[in-house]
């Protein structure tokens, strides 16, 4: 099972952000846009849990569908892909890296999915935004709140593409997701061929959407 309890923060800091409470200046236009683009997102994901559509079992899977095409649009999956497999991804066909970024979707997707029903008022504070010296890279800096007062530092690194900004990477606990995905990809890969990693990815993805079928 891979690193499910780090997606699901991933799921509830994406979701409670509409929450965040301002705490600072901002740090430039790429700053403003990008923090911009990840908030109307998250608004759109949390405007489409609270209809009650999503409540009923009947109606659900179309608003599964639509929170699938929200989280598409702020996640550049080929840019996480290639980050998550590092120097290894280089040595991939075309076919391959097109097969393993597909994968790789489904299975965040499906593992958000699983997760999001779980989302308890956790609420976000949003702390700010570090823009790199060219203005090409933003980090958007969050706390999460969970039960028990326990605040989570996540992090959102972004960059612009298609005339938006999306994400690349999530730091939680201040550890990087693309590389715990990597050290893993990375002992799959020595052991086996990227069909192998694939097709590995691919049957967790399939057992987590039986989960959720299963709901």
């Amino acid at each position: 099972m891979i690193l499910r309890r780090c997606l699901a923060l991933c799921v509830f800091s994406f979701i409670a952000i509409m929450c965040a409470l301002p705490s600072g200046a901002v740090q430039g236009d790429a700053g403003v846009q990008a923090r911009q683009a990840l908030e109307a997102r998250v608004n759109r994901i949390f405007t489409i849990l609270q209809n009650p559509g999503f409540a009923n079992k009947t109606s659900r899977p179309e608003y599964r569908k639509a929170i699938e095409q929200e989280i598409a649009k702020v996640f550049d999956f080929t840019e996480f892909s290639s980050r998550t497999v590092g120097p290894r991804w280089h040595s991939f066909t075309p076919e391959q890296r097109q097969s393993f970024t597909a994968a790789f979707e489904e299975l965040l997707k499906a593992t958000y999915l699983d997760r999001v029903d779980g989302y308890n008022g956790e609420k976000m504070t949003y702390l700010g935004e570090q823009v790199s010296t060219r203005g090409d890279r933003v980090e958007v800096r969050t706390t999460l709140s969970m039960k028990g007062n326990k605040v989570i530092p996540v992090d959102y690194r972004m960059l612009p593409k298609g005339g938006t900004w999306v994400v690349y990477d999530v730091i939680i606990e201040n550890i990087s997701q693309v590389m715990n995905y990597r050290t893993q990809f990375q002992e799959m890969l020595l052991k086996g061929s990227p069909e192998a990693l694939i097709a590995r990815i691919l049957e967790q993805a399939q057992k987590t959407r039986e989960s959720i079928d299963a709901h």
